[in-house]
């Protein structure tokens, strides 16, 4: 199970392409508009938001409702590309009107000069539109369609906000996963702790003021997994690893961890495994789950807790950062294009359905998976064989 995103941010479309759903799964477009809506939302996002409406067209893979098991694509069109036409249309334009096209000027924190280097492009336009987070919706719509799956075979998915611009949320663990879930989506900035919500909102919107711009963290919290999936016998098969590589190739990503993550560096070894139980109902289970549900590369069984962490983002609105022209090779204030002061909230749906890619691609693999109902009776067996192991 693989996809593969298409598309630059002001281009006419972002297109996902997903191989490796089950044939014969239910599957409705709202499934992909929610997640894409819920992406849109959270306090401080900027502009272009209010301009896009983004909404899947399914072109090939569903039909009357259900996955065929060929590959599914899915078209998220960009209504801002009207005003790019002239800028960002596959055309051939005259040398005068490139030329006065032409972004020489690299920002700071952004992919725009490392870019340009790798591919030869002296307009860095060609690399801006690609490596910006307006692809994280192709993700997303990806991420949905492995929910739906997920949610089809007992495996529950959330995303929410930790902390922002040092701003942290209280450990919640006594709600459930229902009240997770709608906590999290009815809150502005996507937060479980109720008491710091308006703190992190003032936090943003005093940031926003100065023209200067925050980062947080974001945790993605998943019931239901069973034990055992993923492999200890290779290091690309472990699921762990899988999981953080996804979250941080996520746009402005820079650190993952699991459970009590880093943390456990500076704690005995007592304080951070997780001892086995077992009774008749539940089978084997762990007393604590300071791991994150994660043990040599695979599941334990509970409940999986990853976070990652969002840098700032580098584009800077009273406070640009300095640069330099590659073609004048002078000194300049990097320039602005439309940003956010803070998307830690939209961040997290994002991670939300990275997460949730993965582990539907473990289970695929792991699993008989041509067709859905094959791959949930498989579930289903593997479920009480391990409980009564």
């Amino acid at each position: 199970m693989r996809y593969l995103t298409a598309g630059e941010s002001h281009g006419k479309q972002l297109t996902t392409i997903i191989e490796g759903i089950p044939a014969r799964m239910p599957i409705i477009k709202e499934n992909i508009n929610d997640s894409l809506l819920r992406r849109q939302q959270g306090h401080g996002r900027g502009k272009r938001m209010q301009i896009e409406k983004d909404l899947v067209e399914i072109t090939s893979g569903i039909r009357h409702g259900y996955t065929l098991g060929s590959p599914i694509s899915l078209v998220i069109n960009n209504d801002d590309f009207k005003h790019w036409t002239d800028i960002m249309g596959e055309d051939p334009i005259d040398e005068d009107t490139k030329v006065r096209r032409v972004i020489t000027k690299p920002r700071p924190g952004h992919a725009d000069l490392n870019g340009a280097l790798k591919y030869g492009h002296r307009d860095m336009r060609n690399v801006l539109e690609r490596s910006s987070a307006r692809e994280t919706a192709a993700r997303v719509a990806a991420g949905a369609v492995a929910k739906t799956l997920l949610k089809q075979l007992g495996i529950e998915v959330c995303g929410y906000v930790k902390e922002i611009g040092g701003i942290r949320a209280e450990e919640v663990t006594s709600l459930t996963m229902e009240e997770r879930i709608q906590i999290s989506q009815n809150s502005p900035v996507m937060v479980l702790d109720k008491n710091v919500e308006q703190a992190m909102m003032d936090k943003i919107d005093e940031t926003k003021k100065v023209g200067d711009s925050i980062g947080g963290v974001c945790e993605v919290y998943v019931e239901g997994m069973p034990a055992g999936i993923g492999s200890y016998v290779h290091y690309d098969r472990k699921l762990d690893s899988r999981i953080a590589g996804s979250v941080a190739g996520i746009n402005a990503f820079k650190g993952v961890e699991f459970g009590i993550g880093f943390d456990a560096a500076r704690l005995n070894g007592s304080e951070v495994h997780d001892e086995i139980a077992w009774d008749e109902a539940r089978g084997y289970y762990r007393t604590s789950n300071r791991l994150g549900g994660f043990e040599g590369g695979m599941t334990t069984g509970m409940p999986i807790v990853v976070r990652g962490v969002m840098k700032p983002i580098p584009t800077l609105m009273l406070k640009p950062l300095q640069s330099v022209d590659i073609d004048t090779k002078e000194p300049f204030k990097a320039t602005v294009e439309r940003s956010d002061a803070c998307a830690v909230p939209a961040a997290s749906v994002v991670m939300e359905h990275v997460v949730a890619f993965e582990l539907a691609r473990a289970i695929t693999e792991q699993f008989p998976s041509d067709q859905f109902p094959t791959l949930k009776k498989a579930i289903d067996e593997y479920r009480e064989e391990i409980r009564c192991f």
